[in-house]
């Protein structure tokens, strides 16, 4: 049964990161863009997350905490950098 929900939730995330680089690509701002890109940060923290339970190992919970830190930084780096057209002050 597990098995049968952990497939399921795998393509519901596939088809979750295809309509995100589908607003990635056609996306009408800046600001949307940078929206799908955060979310695609987050659907791939829980695939890696989701591909973790279903080995069942806990490597991969580290890796999802390694790109949590990395997405965060990254969108605030790229946000700072549209306010103020420089990064570091």
């Amino acid at each position: 049964m597990l098995e049968t929900v952990i497939l399921i939730v795998f393509a519901m995330i596939g088809v979750s990161l295809l309509l995100n680089i589908w607003r990635l690509l056609i996306g009408p701002s800046v600001p949307d863009r940078i929206l799908a890109l955060d979310t695609m940060y987050i659907n791939t923290i829980a695939l890696i997350i989701l591909y973790g339970m279903s080995s069942g190992t806990t490597l991969y919970f580290e890796a999802a905490l390694l790109i949590a830190m990395l997405g965060f930084v990254s969108t605030v780096a790229v946000c700072k950098y549209l306010l103020r057209g420089d990064i570091i002050e």
